[in-house]
C-alpha cells in the first residue's frame, strides 16, 4: 500500500500505472458489456426503416458559456461567457436559416442551460434569441462532483432555477395552462446517480424530477465506455421501476402507438450502435454516440448511422427520433467549426437538399416539440408529425405564465 508523500521507485511507478490502466480497461469493458448484449438482439429483431420516412431532429445542446475544456471543474471570466454568447446569437442565426426543414423551419438547438452556473444577464440574452425562433431553454444540472448531493439541494436548485426560466417565458404548460414543465440532462451523464455514486449522490432524482415538472430526460446515451451507460439503448420509453431508487431508467417500456405512457420523465435516447464502415479487417469497429464534437462532425455518414438506429414510437416505424448532443460553447477551433462553420453549414446543405431523393422528410425540432410529436405517435395520429410540435406541452406567453408551481 503506497501511503500519502511516499516516495515510489521508478519500477513500482510503472507496476502502479499498468494497474491503473487495467482498471480502466476492466472498467470499459464492463460498461460496453452492459449494452453490446441488448444492442445485437436489437439489430437481429428491428426492422430496418422503410423507404420513406419521416426524421425528426433535436439537438441537446449541453450550453455552458463558460466552458473551459481542459478543466470541467474550472469558469471561464464573466467577459469571456459574454463574447461568447453574443457571437453565438449572432452567427447561429446566419448559418442556419439558408437550410429549412419540410415545415419551412430552421435547425434549433434546445439550449439546455447549468441551472449551478445561472446568471441573469446571460439567461436574458439567451431567452430573446430563443424568442426570436431559434431555441429553447431548458434545464441541465452538474452536481455532486465534489461531494454526493443531497435529495433537499437538488430539489431547491431545480425549482429556483426552473423558476427563473418560468419568468422569462422559456417553459412550457401541459395543453398551455397549469404547473410549468421542463426537459432535463443531467451534467457528467450520472443521471439518477447511475455512474457509480459519482457526479450525482441522488438515488431518488427521478423522483424529484417527477415531482417538479420534468416531462423527459435527454441525458442518454452518456457513451459506450461510461461508467453511467445502461443496457437499454435506442429507445424513447418510461421507466418501469420505483422513481425513488437508483437509475430506475435501466429498465423501461418502449413507447408504443395505442399506448399513451403514464410514468414521466420519459426517457428519450439518442443513437448509439457500431460502425463498421471503413473498418480493415480485424480491426475494431468506430462507435457512433449521438455526439457532434469538433472530431466528429455531423456527415451523411452518420445521418444513416442515425436513421439505422430505428429510434421510434412502436407501431409507428415510419416516424424515426434523432436526438443528439453537443457542447455548442466550446471554444475549441475544431469544435466551433463543427458548431457554426463550414461543416456544420455542408451538412446542412447536403441534409436538407438530399433529403427528397434519400425518401426523408426532415422536422427540426426542439426537445419539447419532439416529445410532443411522440406522445402524437402514441395516440395514433396520422399526416405529418411537424403538425404536432404543440401536441400537449405548449409554450405559453411571458405575461401568463405566472401559475402555481409544483414544489
Amino acid at each position: 500500500m503506497v501511503r500519502a508523500g511516499q516516495m515510489v521507485p521508478a519500477r513500482g511507478q510503472a507496476v502502479l500505472a499498468r494497474q491503473s490502466a487495467g482498471r480502466s480497461w476492466g472498467r470499459k469493458a464492463a460498461s460496453t458489456f452492459r449494452w453490446l448484449p441488448s444492442y445485437a438482439w436489437q439489430r437481429l429483431t428491428r426492422a430496418r426503416p422503410p423507404s420513406r420516412v419521416h426524421l425528426i431532429f433535436a439537438l441537446a445542446d449541453h450550453f455552458e458559456p463558460a466552458i473551459i475544456p481542459e478543466d470541467g471543474s474550472a469558469r471561464a471570466p464573466y467577459d469571456e461567457q459574454e463574447r461568447r454568447l453574443e457571437r453565438w446569437c449572432r452567427d447561429y442565426p446566419e448559418m442556419a436559416d439558408r437550410w429549412r426543414d419540410s415545415d419551412g423551419r430552421p435547425m434549433r438547438h434546445t439550449y439546455f442551460y447549468p441551472a449551478e452556473q445561472y446568471d441573469k444577464g446571460l439567461i436574458e440574452r439567451l431567452a430573446e434569441h430563443c424568442h426570436a425562433g431559434w431555441g429553447e431553454i431548458e434545464i441541465h444540472l452538474h452536481h455532486g462532483t465534489q461531494a454526493p448531493d443531497t435529495p433537499e439541494n437538488t430539489r431547491r436548485q431545480l425549482v429556483s432555477f426552473r423558476d427563473v426560466l418560468r419568468e422569462r417565458g422559456c417553459l412550457s404548460y401541459w395543453g398551455g395552462s397549469g404547473a410549468p414543465r421542463y426537459a432535463f440532462v443531467h451534467g457528467n451523464f450520472a443521471l439518477s446517480n447511475s455512474a457509480d455514486g459519482r457526479c450525482c449522490g441522488v438515488d431518488s432524482e427521478m423522483q424529484i424530477l417527477a415531482e417538479t415538472g420534468c416531462y423527459a430526460d435527454f441525458t442518454l446515451p452518456p457513451g459506450a465506455f461510461h461508467r453511467a451507460q445502461i443496457a437499454k439503448v435506442n429507445s424513447i420509453y418510461e421507466c418501469a421501476r420505483p422513481l425513488d431508487r437508483r437509475a430506475p431508467h435501466r429498465r423501461g417500456r418502449d413507447l408504443r402507438r395505442g399506448r399513451p405512457p403514464t410514468v414521466f420523465p420519459l426517457l428519450v435516447q439518442g443513437p448509439l450502435l457500431l460502425d463498421f464502415h471503413g473498418t480493415r479487417p480485424f480491426s475494431l469497429p468506430a462507435i457512433e454516440d449521438s455526439a457532434i464534437t469538433g472530431a466528429r462532425p455531423p456527415s451523411m455518414r452518420r445521418v444513416q448511422l442515425w436513421k439505422r438506429a430505428g429510434i421510434t414510437v412502436r407501431g409507428r416505424p415510419d416516424w424515426i427520433f434523432v436526438k443528439l448532443h453537443c457542447h455548442g460553447m466550446d471554444p475549441r477551433p475544431k469544435h466551433e467549426d463543427a458548431m457554426l462553420g463550414s461543416s456544420m453549414r455542408r451538412f446542412l446543405q447536403e441534409f436538407v437538399e438530399g433529403a427528397p431523393q434519400r425518401g426523408e422528410s426532415l422536422h427540426f425540432a426542439s426537445a419539447r416539440e419532439m416529445v410532443n410529436i411522440a406522445l402524437a405517435a402514441c395516440d395514433g395520429r396520422e399526416g405529418n408529425p411537424g403538425d404536432y410540435r404543440d401536441y400537449r406541452l405548449v409554450q405559453a406567453p411571458v405575461a401568463a405564465q405566472v401559475v402555481a408551481s409544483p414544489q
